[in-house]
Formats: C-alpha cells, structure tokens, sequence
C-alpha cells in the first residue's frame, strides 16, 4: 500500500493563531486539495495526523470538528480526490497525552488501522513536531513552506527537524516531487 501522511493546519487548509473553528473558518490552501486528488489518481492513499487542541481548550466542539473535515471532503470529492483517515489528538499541550505530536501515538494508530509499518511512508508537515512524530516510526520527512512553514523560506532548517527532512514550497510541490519519484507500491 502506498500512503502519505498529511498534518491539516497549514498544509491542506489555512491556519490562525486564533484556531480553525468552525468550517466557515476551514479554507484549503490554493492548490492543496488538487494535490490530494493527483496523490489520489497516482494511487496513493491519504491520512491526516492533526492536532487539534481546540476541542481541549473548549474553543470548538466535535461537531464542529467533524463539520470541517465533512466540507474537506466534500470539497476534495469535487475535484476528485479523498482522504482515507483524518486522526486527531484533542489534548491540549498540558494533558501529556501520547497522541499530540510531536509524540507519535497518532501515526501507532494509523500504522495500526492500515496494517503497514510506517518505515519510508511521507509525512508532510508546516512544523517540526509534525515530522517528528512520524520520523520516530521511519517515516520520510518533508516540510512545507505553507502555514507555520513560510518561517524557514531561505533559512537553515536547524536541529528541530529530523534527518534527511526535504522542503517544499507546498503541497502542491510535494506531490510532484513524490510522483516524479514515485517507488513501487508498499
């Protein structure tokens, strides 16, 4: 099977400091959802890891939730793609759960639900603790310059980032490089 992993905020849809909270609020990033679909033809499938801490601080309910990720879909069913999995840690940073990233609970659960090992499977994130959840399971890393991302357009990743993690202006440009280089299928 072959499968990427994507991080939400900042690398398919717009983020804010202030949260995404309502599907009003939930709008794609020029491009992203394309790229899902492209993924999608070339036969890869697609699983979102997400922390979502708002659900903890009682900025949003899970309604609220599901009603952004059911416009996602919809939205990407319209230009003919789909995400297979949206996981989602709902802690807040003081909870310590296993699931927020950077810890990688959510990619266990994933690597669980596909029935694969995660060992070179992609992880796309804007930030650091999104590679790095994935990068303690093997998993390939490539930042985005969308979202918390644009911060490192022409600077040095530095120490935060994990081996061997490749930029990319977006998702868009992810996806071509993964085609482009596109391995036999998992």
């Amino acid at each position: 099977m072959k499968l990427v992993i994507l991080d939400r905020d900042g690398t398919i849809n717009a983020d804010s400091d202030e949260f995404i909270k309502s599907p009003e609020e939930w709008e794609p990033l020029p491009g992203a959802l394309e790229a899902i679909a492209r993924l999608n033809h070339a036969g890869w499938h697609v699983a979102v890891a997400s922390n979502q801490s708002g659900l903890g601080r009682g900025l949003f309910d899970l309604g609220a939730l599901n009603a952004m990720h059911a416009k996602m879909n919809r939205m990407l069913s319209a230009v003919g793609g789909r995400i297979d999995a949206v996981f989602f840690c709902p802690h807040t940073p003081d909870d310590n759960c296993r699931c927020r990233k950077p810890s990688p609970g959510l990619f266990e659960q994933i690597a669980e639900r596909f029935g694969v090992e995660l060992k070179g499977v992609p992880v796309v994130g804007d930030a650091p603790r999104d590679l790095q959840a994935g990068a303690v399971l093997g998993c390939e890393p490539h930042l985005v310059l969308t979202g918390k991302g644009a911060r490192w357009r022409g600077q040095p990743l530095g120490g935060d980032f994990p081996s061997g993690t490749r930029v990319h202006e977006d998702l868009s440009a992810f996806v071509e490089h993964l085609i482009a280089h596109q391995p036999d299928a998992r």
